[in-house]
């Protein structure tokens, strides 16, 4: 039996109910990526920001892959560009009214360790968003095989956020429990966001092209502003670019593994 044919049965062959365990596994694998600050706390910023970059290349390669190409085959160019637009001023908008720090650099701001602990989580949390709406939307156009690679490479690029999440409030002497505790939390968005995502799309099927061009812009208005940025803010940029590298052909391959 494939990973197809499993995910299909599991599901009853429902697209909601995909796009549901889905996402709340892409949110899941945020938590799981955490689990090592049980362990130690002691992970570099050259191996975080490997990481990070990571996590970029896959976002790159699933907006391209998964996203964009499946939205020009059933749109056309001119809705793809449209909806791209649209995707990424509605991030640059949340962006703009919900203050927040940019993971772990931050900016200048209220001195409170507390108050920079919850702009990080919210940080972590608005951008999760785009990735649980690109996952249902995929669920909602029915390619259960481009759904699945783009699930398994957001849960994967998910993971080094998690950390992300937890390092910092572990360094600002939260314990480990809670630390992991929000990490988990910070996943939340994406079943949320992949609800509205796959039945959006499975009830108005001409949105289909839209939605899957919003979630590609509003996922590259993320890797451009957020983490890209941040692998380049301690010195280790060229950790961030191998890391890119690296996320970008391991997305790919699973593209191609999983038609």
């Amino acid at each position: 039996m494939t990973m197809e044919d499993f995910f299909t049965t599991l599901c009853c062959g429902n697209h909601i109910l995909m796009g549901i365990v889905g996402t709340l596994l892409t949110g899941f694998a945020t938590g799981v990526g955490a689990l090592p600050i049980l362990l130690t706390t002691k992970i570099s910023e050259r191996m975080l920001d490997a990481l990070l970059g990571f996590a970029a290349g896959v976002m790159l390669a699933a907006t391209s892959f998964s996203l964009i190409i499946p939205a020009i085959e059933l749109g056309g160019i001119w809705p793809t560009c449209a909806g791209l637009v649209l995707g990424a001023v509605f991030l640059a908008l949340l962006d703009h009214l919900l203050p927040h720090s940019h993971f772990i650099k931050g900016k200048e701001g209220p001195s409170s360790n507390l108050r920079r602990a919850w702009l990080l989580i919210i940080a972590i949390t608005l951008h999760n968003f785009p990735e649980g709406l690109a996952v249902g939307v995929g669920f909602g156009a029915e390619n259960i095989s481009d759904a699945l690679a783009l699930m398994i490479a957001i849960g994967l690029q998910n993971m080094p956020e998690g950390l992300a999440v937890a390092l910092p409030l572990v360094r600002e002497k939260w314990s480990r429990g809670k630390a992991l505790l929000y990490a988990f939390g910070s996943g939340v968005a994406e079943p949320i966001a992949g609800v509205f995502g796959v039945i959006a799309v499975t009830v108005m099927q001409p949105l289909l092209p839209w939605g899957l061009a919003f979630a590609a812009g509003a996922m590259l208005y993320v890797v451009s502003d957020e983490i890209i940025p941040e692998t380049h803010s301690r010195g280790f940029e060229q950790e961030g670019t191998w890391g890119v590298i690296v996320g970008f052909l391991v997305m790919m391959f699973l593209d191609n593994a999983l038609q």
